[in-house]
């Protein structure tokens, strides 16, 4: 009877054991989200006299995989720019494959479209224009050759812009943040759109 009774402790506690390491494991290698920024920003010619009816936006943008055990599979991401409610432009940037702890630098631009210019315009020149980037995509983990599902990623930022037409802030970088719910909302009927 005593022989069953320790055979038995003996086996939840090598099962508990397994528990606690299984857990630990877990929490090790669960991959972190990708980081978004936006390192340099620019809207060329917004602040000279010379009038023209359309303009574009330079940018670079920073993707980092912070996972040092994942690499990320990334469907296309949609970057779409907002002055105030109206969308300005918007670009997509094909999907690819970001290797483990790797950083990927995407220098573009994107247009502007025409009937927005001259608002943009006036507000760069009166040092009162501040855009709104968002980013929405889809990902998948590649963890020890095995692909996770597909998660959604939903990114926002405010990039105040100066009389220069470059970002006014002190930092000159704009970290894309967890996008509000309102933009969840409208970036999901966006992605399953397309």
């Amino acid at each position: 009877m005593c022989e069953t009774k320790s055979f038995y402790l003996w086996l939840l506690q090598v099962i508990g054991l397994l528990g606690i390491l299984a857990l630990c494991l877990w929490l090790a290698m669960r991959p972190k989200s990708p980081n978004y920024t936006i390192v340099n920003f620019s809207i060329p010619g917004a602040n000279t006299s010379n009038e023209s009816d359309h303009g574009s936006i330079q940018y670079e943008l920073d993707i980092e995989n912070p996972n040092q055990d994942s690499g990320i599979y990334y469907d296309d991401i949609f970057l779409m720019f907002y002055h105030g409610e109206d969308k300005v432009g918007s670009k997509t940037i094909p999907s690819f494959y970001q290797g483990k702890d790797k950083t990927r630098q995407v220098i573009d631009q994107v247009d502007v479209e025409t009937r927005f210019w001259t608002v943009l315009r006036k507000a760069i020149m009166n040092a009162t224009a501040e855009l709104r980037v968002d980013l929405s995509t889809k990902i998948r983990y590649n963890t020890w050759g095995i692909k996770s599902k597909q998660h959604g990623i939903n990114r926002e930022g405010k990039i105040p812009i100066g009389k220069d037409g470059k970002i006014s802030n002190k930092n000159k970088k704009v970290k894309l943040r967890h996008a509000s719910k309102k933009w969840k909302q409208r970036s999901t009927r966006f992605l399953l759109s397309t």
